[in-house]
Formats: structure tokens, C-alpha cells, sequence
């Protein structure tokens, strides 16, 4: 058995780029910047180093949050695979690239700013998301929660 998980919580480095594959899913695609600081034990003064992560977003889903509301200094947490890509080029030289690939059901994005503004304008996620939802399938909805609830689990 083995296990391929990455956690990260950072910042966003610049703008997610959003490109379309051939068979016409929209990707992904930005740098996240995590940082570690500690206090210099000789000098006392504050140190920091900066690793930056290539991330690739497959999930349709999260592309789409992305797209919306991710933006230059968003802070994500994120869960994903490592994943190494190598190729050769136009000039013959071996080159490989790591990425952080979230894709499938593994796959986890939260955006940490309490606030980020969309490219539609609007401000609030929640509550835009809560005004998507069909009224009409709440019933339906409420019935399944309720027949989850009333499910007798033994512990």
C-alpha cells in the first residue's frame, strides 16, 4: 500500500491561468507560495524561506471556484498528488516539471480570505452559492437528510 497526499496552505503568486485541453475541460494552473519563518538564534533577527508549487487543477469543479474567486494572494488550503511530468524538448534536452495535481474526489480546495471578490463582482460565496440552489429539489433534499438522520448507525 502506499499513499500519494499533499497538503498546502499558502498564497496565490499571481493570477490562475485557465486553459482548455482538447477534449474541452478547462484546467487550472497557478503557483502557490508557502513560507516558513523563525527567529535567527546568533542574530535574532526574523528569517524566511519561500518554496513555490506548481499547482494543476483538473476537477471541473474547483476549476470553476478558481476561476471565479481565486485571484493574485488568495490564501488556498489545498490537498492533491504529486505528480512529475518529464519530457524532451525541441532541442533534445531532458526536462521534468513537479506539480501539485488536484483531481478527482481526493481533490480539496478551501479558500481561506474571509472575502474574495468574484469576477462577476460580487463579494459574498455563500451566499451566492445559497441563491443557486434549486428551491424546488429542497424537499427532496430535506428527505434524504432526513432518512440519513434516522438511520439507525450503531455507534
Amino acid at each position: 500500500m502506499s499513499v500519494n497526499k499533499v497538503i498546502l496552505l499558502g498564497n496565490v503568486g499571481k493570477d490562475p491561468e485557465i486553459r482548455t485541453m482538447n477534449n474541452g475541460n478547462e484546467v487550472a494552473l497557478f503557483n502557490l507560495a508557502t513560507s516558513d519563518y523563525w527567529k535567527d538564534k546568533t542574530t535574532g533577527e526574523r528569517k524566511e524561506k519561500t518554496e513555490w508549487h506548481r499547482v494543476v487543477v483538473y476537477s471541473q469543479g474547483l476549476v470553476n471556484i478558481i476561476k471565479n474567486y481565486v485571484k493574485k494572494g488568495t490564501k488556498l488550503y489545498l490537498s492533491g498528488s504529486i505528480q512529475t511530468r518529464r519530457w524532451v524538448d525541441a532541442q533534445g534536452v531532458d526536462k521534468h516539471a513537479t506539480e501539485i495535481v488536484l483531481q478527482g474526489f481526493t481533490a480539496e480546495l478551501q479558500i481561506l480570505d474571509p472575502r474574495t471578490k468574484s469576477s462577476n463582482g460580487s463579494d459574498n460565496f455563500d451566499e451566492e452559492y445559497y441563491n443557486s440552489i434549486d428551491k424546488d429539489n429542497s424537499s427532496e433534499s430535506n428527505n434524504f437528510i432526513e432518512e440519513v438522520i434516522n438511520d439507525d448507525i450503531p455507534f
